[in-house]
């Protein structure tokens, strides 16, 4: 009876890593890419959406823009077989910008729809941004993301404080000081909007990667998976010995 005992744990244990170990990489989050930005600047971003549902299609995108710290000019880049509305209106209060002037509206709400991204499969909105409040470490997009068979996934999760991953955080873009002779590079105030889309090419050093939240996600399910099968190879083989 002992080594039965055993002999299932094994089995067990080795099946329940195996589970884990492939379920942990579906855990992908809408992130923000690249998820760094200068203070001050004009940049590129793109908000990454992945599917995280098997049995239905995202078929609507709607972010909401900051409103304590708007940004003054907003343009996006059209996503084939996607509808875009740019959502203006009247912040909650009048904000004072870097450059000394009185903003009362501003770009509220992106909605992306019309679209399809299939199970195991993203897409990328790509929107130009600027320029980025100076006195800012982060700026937060809650996004609602919407799905065929009606579900609406709300990713507006605040970070929390003791570090650890909230449940749904809110796409995030962190602002960092200018370093110097960084000005020039990235643009700091372009006299007008059409300037944006020059100065704003940072994205592409992100596009080989799924955004910081889904990498430690694969090295877990690697390890994971690794486990299940040392595991169940165990267990096969206490099996062919108890019979033999």
């Amino acid at each position: 009876m002992t080594s039965y005992v055993r002999r299932a744990a094994a089995v067990t244990a080795g099946a329940l890593a195996l589970t884990v170990g492939l379920a942990v990489p579906a855990l992908a989050h809408i992130t923000v890419n690249p998820g760094t930005a200068v203070q001050g600047s004009w940049t590129k971003i793109a908000f990454r959406v992945p599917n995280e549902r098997d049995n239905a299609s995202t078929t609507k995108v709607e972010v909401d823009f900051p409103t304590d710290h708007p940004l003054p000019f907003v343009s996006v880049r059209p996503v084939p077989g996607w509808d875009v509305k740019l959502t203006r209106g009247k912040l909650p209060k009048p904000v004072v910008s870097d450059a000394g002037d009185t903003i009362t509206e501003s770009v509220l709400k992106i909605t992306w729809s019309g679209g399809k991204v299939e199970s195991g499969q993203f897409q990328e909105f790509e929107v130009s941004v600027g320029p980025l409040p100076k006195n800012v470490d982060a700026l937060a997009f809650p996004t609602a993301q919407t799905y065929s068979n009606g579900e609406v996934v709300k990713w507006a999760d605040a970070a929390t404080t003791d570090g650890s991953e909230p449940e749904h955080p809110a796409p995030t873009l962190k602002l960092v000081a200018a370093e110097e002779g960084e000005d020039d590079e990235h643009g700091a105030a372009p006299a007008s909007p059409a300037a944006a889309p020059t100065v704003a090419a940072a994205a592409s050093d992100d596009d080989d990667r799924e955004g910081g939240n889904s990498t430690p996600a694969l090295v877990l399910g690697g390890l994971g998976l690794v486990a299940g099968l040392i595991g169940a190879g165990a267990g096969i083989t206490a099996l062919r010995r108890s019979r033999g």
